[in-house]
């Protein structure tokens, strides 16, 4: 799926000066339209309902409209988050959030995994070595990408990281990070990271990464766990609530940031399905990835080196694992 810029209205052609109108003329210009319109209709519908089976072309000089690519609809997306007025309702994109009820997450424990550290590019040898992640053996972690003018990811993932955290916490959740600014000082390993969720027995657990494609290529994409079972890789009890978890998530982000969901992976769904990540293979708890946005793409560059979008970000994150806790 292709996503188109903004739209603009097409100019329409300046009217010649016009003579005074006697009544007649008035009269009669009353009546055209009216009759213009019926055998418009009588033209699309026929005389019996059916249709006639011919294309109207519009009237000269309309400005055509632009028919805007579908969005997914994904469960949770929008729905009224506790403490608001009224029951469940799903809100439009630019509808106003309502703000949660302190406490509604009280009992709840969620993981956030901010992708890679910035301290792994000073230890090289210990990240390039390799853990077993069920299907085979993968890299202990990776240093991540950066956008051209140099802003890493790992930088990015604390941020909103940290912007999420004190969302979900004002609502009661208990919230562990698998690591924090230079502690540890590189990894943790992808296993590792796994085993953290695991070990706090989250309720919730998400790891937040942006990609580093081609240019051109943008928007977010949310990645679910395959059912794996092998080696220590276990997935199988995790692969429907992380799938909802997954889509609740990607519902939410869209609708809070505006970001579109991936036009080079997913197929236009924002959801792509992955069994090479040692952080969703070897995890026992619901838990998904989220690529916030390409850091190669001039586009998504611009929104992910800003402040107020990473907040955006971690408000569309945390609704949908709200969404998702007050659901199971």
């Amino acid at each position: 799926m292709s996503y188109l810029g903004p739209e603009f209205d097409q100019p329409r052609p300046e009217g010649a000066r016009r003579p005074r109108r006697g009544p007649l003329t008035v009269a009669l210009a009353a009546l055209v339209p009216g009759a213009l319109l019926g055998w418009l209709v009588y033209e699309a519908v026929g005389p019996d309902g059916g249709g006639s089976g011919r294309a109207v072309a519009p009237a000269a000089g309309a400005a055509s409209s632009h028919v805007s690519p579908p969005v997914p609809s994904y469960p949770g997306q929008g729905e009224e988050r506790p403490g608001s007025a009224g029951s469940p309702a799903r809100r439009s994109p630019s509808s106003p959030s309502s703000a949660p009820a302190a406490g509604a997450l009280k009992g709840k424990v969620v993981v956030i995994d901010p992708g890679h550290n910035p301290g792994n590019f000073r230890h090289t040898s210990e990240i390039n070595r390799t853990v077993d992640i069920g299907t085979h053996r993968k890299e202990c972690d990776t240093t991540g990408t950066s956008t051209n003018a140099g802003y890493s990811e790992a930088r990015f993932t604390l941020d909103v990281a940290h912007r999420l955290r004190t969302l979900l916490e004002r609502q009661g959740a208990t919230v562990k990070l698998t690591h924090d600014d230079g502690s540890p000082s590189w990894g943790p390993c992808v296993d590792e990271r796994a085993r953290i969720g695991n070990a706090a027995h989250a309720d919730a657990a998400i790891s937040l990464h942006a990609d580093g494609a081609a240019a051109g290529d943008r928007g977010f994409h949310v990645i679910l766990p395959a059912s794996v079972h092998a080696g220590a890789a276990d997935t199988r009890r995790i692969v429907a609530p992380s799938r909802d978890l997954g889509e609740r998530v990607a519902g939410n982000f869209l609708r809070v940031t505006g970001e579109p969901p991936s036009n080079y992976v997913g197929g236009g769904t924002g959801l792509v399905t992955r069994q090479d990540l040692g952080g969703l293979n070897l995890s026992t708890v619901p838990k998904v990835f989220i690529e916030c946005g390409n850091m190669r793409d001039s586009k998504d560059a611009a929104s992910l080196s800003s402040g107020d979008w990473r907040q955006k970000a971690a408000e569309g994150i945390s609704e949908g694992i709200v969404s998702f806790l007050r659901a199971s």
